[in-house]
Order: C-alpha cells, then sequence, then structure tokens
C-alpha cells in the first residue's frame, strides 16, 4: 500500500434552501496528516461526506491519486481506497477483532475457515503498528484499544488515504498522544494520508502537518502548521482574532460541603457496571472536575444527581440534608442541573425559547412563593432579558427552542440554570459543540458562579476544560471514584494513568 493524495475544487451542496458548502476547495498531499478545522456547523463533515460518497456535491470536483474522480456512493469511495474512522465506534462489541475485521470485507464467503482466516490475520498483524489482541471481544477492550482496532480493520480494507473523527475525544493523554504518534509514523512512511477532524488546537501543533479551515461553509484558510499558531487558526474559524483567557478565579472554597455522595450503588446497565462511590463531596466556592474515559459512569452519576435514575443503595446530601432529586427538593435547595445534549435532555423541542427559559420558575412568583396561574407578560420580560445578558441567538423569543443551533439552545439551558440564588450547580460536558468564543463565555459564567459561592460539580471529557477550571479533580472509572487530587500542579499523565485504572 502506498498513501494517495485527494484534492477538492469548488465543492458545493445545498440541502433545500440552506447552502451548507459553497465553492470548497482542499488539497491534501499524499503521506501527509492534513487538520481539517472549523467551527459547529462550519461544513467539516458535510465536505468529508461529499468525499466519501455519503452525499453527492451539487458542484464541484475531486481529483483522488491525481485522476479525477466521481464518487457517487460509499462503495465508490472504497473502491478508491478512501476510509473513515468515526468519533463513535462501529465495531461489534460482542464480536472479537478478528470476526469484526473478516466481516468487514465486501468479499466475506459463504462459509469462513476461520483456521486460514486467523492465520492470515496473524501474518497481517506482524505488520501493523498497532497490535491489538484478535480473539478477545471488542467490548472488553479498553477505548483506545477499541480505537487502534477501528484504525487497524481501516488498514486491512486497504485503505490509501483516511480520515479520523475527533480520534482522541475517548481517549486519556497517554493514548492521545501513541495513537497520533503512530498515525503520523504511517502518514510519513507513505503508507497512508491522513485527515483528522479536530477542535483541539494544541494536537494540531504536534502531530499534524497542513490545515484547512471552514466558517460557515466557506473556504477560510488553508496552509502549513509551521506558519499558523493557534491564535491565526482560531481567527480563521471564528473571523476574527480571539486571545482565550482563562476565567479569574477568586477566593478559596469554602468549609461548607453543599453535595456528599457516600457509599453510593446503582445497578448495572446495558451490561456495564453501576455506580460504586464511597465517597464525593463538593464545597461551596468549589468546582470539583470529574474526569474519566467516557463510559466510565460519568452520564450515571449525573443522572442520579438529576433525578433520573434510583440508587439502590447510599445517600446523596445536599446542604447536608437527604435530597432525592425531586423537582421540589431541587427549587428548595436551589440545585442547577446543565446536562449533556440539553437540547435532548433539558429543554421541550416544541416549546419557544420564552417556555423553555421559564421551566424551573413558571409557578413561582419573584419571592419564590408557588402561584396557581401563568404570569405570561412576566416571563416574556424575563426571557428577553436572558436573551440579552448571554447573546442568545433566535428567530424570536416565541419560535420553538429546537430551531435554534446547538451553541444557543446551550446559551438558554446555562441562563435558565445559572438564574436566581443557585447552591449546587452540575454541569456535563458544558462546552462541546460549541464555538471558541461561546467556550470561554461558558467557562467564565461557571467561574463566576463558583466565585460567588456555587458548588460546582463539573463532568467532562475535555481533561485541559477539566485542568482549566477545576479547584480539585476526581477521577473516574468502572463506576468508582478511584482518586482525587487538588488541581494545582496535578500532572496530565498522571491523570491519564487513574483513568485507564492503574494506581
Amino acid at each position: 500500500m502506498s498513501a494517495i493524495g485527494v484534492e477538492a475544487f469548488g465543492i458545493c451542496k445545498r440541502f433545500g434552501t440552506f447552502q451548507a458548502l459553497s465553492d470548497v476547495s482542499m488539497k491534501v498531499h499524499p503521506g501527509s496528516v492534513h487538520g481539517l478545522l472549523g467551527e459547529n456547523g462550519a461544513g467539516k463533515s458535510t465536505l468529508v461526506k461529499c468525499l466519501l460518497g455519503y452525499y453527492r456535491a451539487d458542484e464541484g470536483s475531486l481529483l483522488v491519486d491525481s485522476k479525477e474522480a466521481v464518487i457517487e456512493r460509499p462503495a465508490d469511495a472504497d473502491a478508491l481506497g478512501l476510509g473513515m474512522v468515526y468519533q463513535h465506534f462501529t465495531l461489534v462489541p460482542s464480536m472479537t477483532v478478528a470476526e469484526n475485521l473478516v466481516m468487514a470485507r465486501r468479499n466475506v464467503p459463504g462459509i469462513i475457515d476461520w483456521k486460514s482466516e486467523s492465520a492470515a490475520l496473524e501474518e497481517f498483524m506482524r505488520g501493523m503498528p498497532f497490535k491489538v489482541p484478535l480473539h478477545v471481544p471488542t467490548g472488553s477492550l479498553a477505548a483506545g484499544e477499541r480505537q487502534k482496532t477501528e484504525i487497524v480493520k481501516q488498514l486491512y480494507l486497504r485503505r490509501q488515504f483516511l480520515v479520523l473523527d475527533e480520534p482522541t475525544s475517548v481517549l486519556t493523554p497517554q493514548e492521545a498522544d501513541e495513537m497520533l504518534g503512530l498515525i503520523r509514523g504511517l502518514a510519513h512512511s507513505g503508507q497512508l494520508t491522513i485527515v483528522i477532524i479536530t477542535h483541539k488546537l494544541k494536537e494540531v501543533a504536534k502531530f499534524v502537518d497542513e490545515v484547512t479551515v471552514l466558517r460557515r461553509g466557506r473556504f477560510a484558510g488553508a496552509g502549513s502548521v509551521r506558519y499558523l499558531g493557534p491564535t491565526e487558526l482560531t481567527a480563521m474559524m471564528i473571523g476574527e482574532a480571539h486571545e482565550p483567557a482563562e476565567p479569574e478565579r477568586l477566593g478559596e472554597p469554602s468549609d461548607e460541603i453543599q453535595l456528599q455522595v457516600r457509599d453510593l450503588r446503582t445497578a448495572a446497565d446495558g451490561g456495564r457496571a453501576g455506580l460504586s462511590i464511597a465517597e464525593l463531596t463538593v464545597r461551596a466556592r468549589e468546582i470539583v472536575g470529574i474526569a474519566g474515559v467516557s463510559g466510565n459512569g460519568q452520564k450515571t452519576l449525573v443522572e442520579v444527581l438529576g433525578g433520573q435514575q434510583p440508587i439502590e443503595s447510599g445517600s446523596v446530601d445536599v446542604g447536608g440534608i437527604p435530597y432525592d432529586a425531586s423537582r421540589e427538593q431541587a427549587q428548595a435547595r436551589h440545585v442547577r442541573v446543565l446536562p449533556e445534549e440539553p437540547l435532548r435532555n433539558g429543554c421541550v423541542p416544541n416549546m419557544t425559547v420564552v417556555d423553555n427559559l421559564a421551566l424551573r420558575s413558571f409557578d413561582r412568583d419573584a419571592a419564590g412563593t408557588q402561584r396557581g396561574w401563568l404570569d405570561l407578560a412576566g416571563m416574556a420580560a424575563r426571557a428577553r432579558e436572558m436573551i440579552a445578558a448571554y447573546g442568545i441567538r433566535a428567530p424570536s423569543p416565541q419560535a420553538p427552542i429546537g430551531v435554534l443551533s446547538g451553541g444557543n439552545v446551550q446559551r438558554c439551558v446555562l441562563a435558565r440554570e445559572l438564574d436566581g440564588d443557585v447552591k449546587l450547580l452540575i454541569v456535563a460536558n458544558p462546552c462541546f459543540g460549541l464555538d471558541v468564543k461561546a467556550v470561554a463565555e461558558t467557562r467564565a459564567r461557571i467561574m463566576a458562579a463558583r466565585n460567588a459561592g456555587t458548588a460546582v460539580l463539573l463532568i467532562s471529557e475535555d481533561l485541559d476544560e477539566i485542568m482549566e477550571l477545576s479547584d480539585r479533580i476526581a477521577v473516574m472509572h468502572g463506576g468508582q471514584v478511584v482518586h482525587q487530587m487538588p488541581a494545582a500542579g496535578a500532572d496530565p499523565q498522571e491523570i491519564g494513568r487513574h483513568m485507564l485504572g492503574h494506581e
């Protein structure tokens, strides 16, 4: 196998009246690692889907290995040696690595000679930079091993050009560095050409050769990473210069414990072990960041504290009093939750922006007393104030919240959850899918709540975010809190070891 180059010229793609791509070009040299950058909604996924045959471009042309190519369906891309590793794994968990590899082929025989297939796979693996166990179910592998298996599968299918979509989103720092280093080695040895879709500019600086940047469906710039730093890349992505600044941390955490979890157990779910947390506390004016590889109980913890999942045993106290996460108790204890995927988990999509902003308070007056009728004028006035304060972009306050962009839905939920006196704030991946400016704004608001005395439990798969915002870091593995440490001076490599379950 040898690496091949791909060029896209003047790609346009429309969905009805919406112009997703407008005159976009990209040149990827063979044997290189190319970064495809842009904010959420910039057109990255649409461009890649045009390249791989999932969409057909309305205008434009493609060159593959210096030859004009017509790619109308995924099979056409397969035949040209183009492939993709998706952000979410596509392996069958109950099948072994060997079975996943063989069954991915287009020419699988009706009766499989597993003895000869295993021998051929063993020979194939001897030439691979990734060492994965062939006869182990993929569902039992760690996230890093599954990511390697996805890449091995593409190499087994003889791909010469490979797109990786957010390839390190579920990896520890050590796994991310190892995997990207090996991928770069494959590219620079001339075996493979790599395109990485990522938002992690540190990884771009360390592992990528050249970049193409998209903004709002248009080409925004390209060039060598040698001459483009984070400031220049960010300016290309958002259309203006932006210097990210860490939000200011004021004051020390209080001695007052707002959240205390003790001996918490939940039932196993979907084949995964339930929670088994001996103790977890969050104090007033403190951010406790929960780090961990996705799928190690973080989602279950948010669901328990948000009242979406019951516990089998143990206790959850808020403000020193047992807490059952009912709406009444959340109101009384001033507990707020910013869930992951807020449109699905924290909103009613067909209801208006005004109504969604009022979900916490529609049945309360200004003094917090329950009332029996809706103050529609008051709800609308308060919504206008929140829309202005949080920079929410909506066609109208009366528009269904489901028509807003992901970033504006996030702003709405954040505005609602931070409204009023908040004693405990639980946030899950608060900046996922947001643009650079919105990320800075969201992190600043979380820090401002902390500085004002709110206890914050921050669950995030972005370790940089955890380290930037937290006063203290707790690491989850297998549904347990396996390690805790002060955030100041914390070593990402040490955190990564505990994320993998190592002492």
